[in-house]
């Protein structure tokens, strides 16, 4: 089957400015702020068929054409997406909600959502001659890389904080990754990365740090309104670190908005849930601030969530406000009792960032933010068996 690519370039997401996608870039210098991919909207809409997608093979790479690899041949894929797509009866009948939805991201090869941006990113990688990658990860994307790596034939790098998950260090290394673990966060694993990317030419594949990786998570907003026959839903609930997913599934919903392929106007409030011991994105939006404060003496059991300040800030910010959705923060005890209920109700047994969605949307509740009829989504975006350490 022939695909055809409709990739015209890079812009940075604060200035405008025009990159190139036929080079390696990584990110705006000017602005310190993230590339976003741009596609030939106007081609696609003319030249494609929202319904042809649902008749490929399964998987992310059926939508080929809203993907940033030029040549398929390039594809590095081990059959990430198309994640089940849960109605959660037994929960929504005891909070009031009957079109609750999840999200069931931990059954993705290496059994998280990560596993979508890597594809992404590796496949790019792999077409622009890159050879080596780096990554800073507290646990599911040094995993995810070490992977796709390892089926590219790439020389992998993950620098972990020790606290990460044995399962994580573990699947990293048994791919052929080296693993280096460092004292503090993922913000000292950052640095480590940065480090060497720029003393041995490694490419950094952190967050945001290239333009890639939002690419893979955006499919999941395509996949979603795919499932709601393209009626979005009202509200979508999202564990936020580093922010990838909520950034890539707005930028999903526009451009389906543009290419005229949603069957209503309404577009979901974006809403992002992280924990009480690290709240960068609750503060910012709680106080009006068009940036995020540092987070100090970050901590919480849902590692994926303890990111002290995220480099795309403004734009996670931005793209919350733009939907009129908001943040919450959630205890570790709220986190590990609805783990505990997702897992009895539904038979879910998520990792901890998924179960803050479930006492992100309770709290909602609680504050009147969401009303009885609305359509929500929660994810869960990782499996919950990675999280048992020994």
């Amino acid at each position: 089957m022939e695909y055809t690519t409709y990739i015209k370039n890079l812009s940075c997401s604060s200035c405008g400015k025009s990159f190139t996608a036929e080079k390696i870039q990584t990110y705006c210098e000017d602005c310190k702020a993230p590339l976003m991919v741009d596609y030939d909207l106007l081609a696609i809409k003319n030249n494609v068929d929202r319904d042809k997608f649902r008749y490929r093979t399964k998987g992310m790479w059926r939508w080929f054409e809203l993907l940033p690899v030029y040549d398929m041949d390039n594809v590095v894929t081990l059959g990430e997406g198309d994640t089940p797509f849960l109605h959660l009866n037994q929960l929504g009948k005891k909070l009031g909600l009957p079109n609750l939805f999840l999200k069931e991201e931990g059954v993705n090869p290496t059994g998280s959502f990560k596993a979508r941006g890597l594809s992404s990113a590796v496949s790019k990688a792999k077409e622009l001659g890159i050879k080596k990658v780096v990554i800073p990860s507290a646990g599911n994307a040094g995993g995810a890389l070490a992977a796709y790596a390892a089926r590219a034939e790439l020389a992998a790098l993950v620098y972990m904080p020790r606290s990460s998950p044995h399962s994580n260090i573990m699947e990293s290394r048994i791919t052929g990754a080296e693993v280096q673990l460092v004292d503090g966060l993922i913000n000292t694993a950052g640095t480590y990365a940065e480090q060497k990317a720029a003393t041995e030419g490694w490419f950094n594949i952190s967050t945001f740090k290239e333009p890639y990786r939002v690419e893979g998570k955006k499919i999941m907003g395509y996949e979603i309104a795919e499932s709601y026959e393209w009626i979005l839903p009202d509200v979508i609930i999202y564990p936020t670190g580093g922010g990838t997913g909520l950034v890539g599934m707005w930028k999903a919903f526009l451009e389906m908005k543009t290419l005229g392929w949603l069957e209503s106007e309404t577009m979901p409030r974006m809403i992002a849930v992280q924990s009480e011991g690290c709240a960068p994105v609750v503060k910012a939006i709680n106080s009006g601030a068009n940036v995020c404060e540092l987070w100090e003496d970050a901590h919480t059991v849902a590692t994926g969530l303890c990111v002290p300040k995220s480099f795309a800030d403004q734009l996670i910010l931005r793209n919350i406000r733009e939907s009129n959705g908001t943040a919450v923060s959630v205890s570790d005890q709220e986190i590990v009792h609805w783990q505990k209920q997702l897992a009895q109700q539904e038979g879910i047994f998520s990792c901890p960032e998924g179960a803050a969605t479930v006492a992100g949307l309770v709290k909602l509740i609680a504050q009147n933010s969401i009303g009885p009829d609305e359509r929500i989504v929660i994810f869960n975006t990782g499996s919950g068996i990675k999280y048992i350490d020994p």
